[in-house]
């Protein structure tokens, strides 16, 4: 990500402050469909990521092509193109961030938005036929779309079934498994929170899973929320990722890295 992007994020963080929780619902569903739209448009896309376009010819663009979305969408929209990023497709991947946060803004105290995310991308990581579907290049967003809504009527909340909805529509050729893990670390980042993923060969206790988000909480300096999978090729041990940053003590990789040490 480039200093550009950076600084454009804050700007369009800052932009959503301004919506209510009562209005993010719609403002992150109608950020969407504004993404969508963009993506799209190989011309309009041009347009408003080109950063010699003035910032009051990029909002009047934003004011003519989505006259049809709410006041306060527009006003959020056209501080996410008016601001400086690294590409169009920094752009692009802005204003999904900030629908993200929207939605996840519009959320009760007792919903976890993270855990549904995580629930949806384990249920089709485990069945190949469902994860070529919803991933793959030749299927149309409409038919994706209809699958998701499927799955997630009834199962899942507003929120969740909004965000995911979006991501299969437009995926940016990230795999699904990424689409959703990306997703649930932004909702999380907007609650103040992150999230770690930890995967383990066997299930861990509770009181061990209670030590351990303790100790990584104390670390990272803000609240975890643990997202565990299990997976019986690490053998043992414990591989943490939270965001980028992977912490990898399971016994297969201590195997191969001695593998790779007597080989040498």
């Amino acid at each position: 990500m480039g200093s550009a992007t950076r600084e454009a994020l804050v700007a369009a963080k800052d932009a959503l402050a301004s919506v209510t929780a009562k209005n993010s619902l719609a403002t992150g569903a109608e950020l969407f469909k504004a993404g969508r739209v963009v993506g799209d448009s190989a011309q309009l896309r041009a347009v408003l990521a080109d950063p010699a376009v003035d910032a009051k010819d990029k909002a009047a663009t934003v004011g003519s092509v989505f006259s049809s979305l709410s006041a306060s969408t527009r006003t959020v929209l056209s501080a996410i193109v008016s601001a400086r990023w690294s590409s169009a497709d920094d752009l692009l991947a802005g204003i999904e961030e900030v629908g993200i946060r929207a939605i996840a803004k519009s959320a009760p105290a007792k919903l976890a938005i993270e855990d549904e995310l995580f629930a949806f991308g384990t249920t089709v990581a485990s069945d190949a036929q469902l994860e070529l579907a919803v991933g793959s290049k030749l299927g149309s967003a409409a038919a994706k779309s209809k699958l998701v809504g499927s799955l997630l009527t009834g199962k899942a909340s507003e929120q969740t079934a909004l965000i995911v909805d979006h991501l299969v529509q437009q995926p940016r050729g990230r795999r699904i498994g990424e689409l959703v893990s990306t997703a649930a670390d932004i909702v999380a980042d907007q609650a103040g929170k992150a999230v770690a993923t930890i995967t383990t060969a066997a299930p861990l206790k509770a009181a061990q899973l209670e030590r351990l988000r303790a100790g990584l909480a104390s670390n990272y300096g803000r609240e975890l929320k643990l997202n565990v999978r299990l997976d019986p090729s690490i053998i043992g041990g414990v591989r943490v990722q939270i965001g980028d940053e992977v912490i990898d003590g399971s016994v297969s990789t201590k195997l191969n890295d001695l593998r790779i040490q007597l080989a040498g």
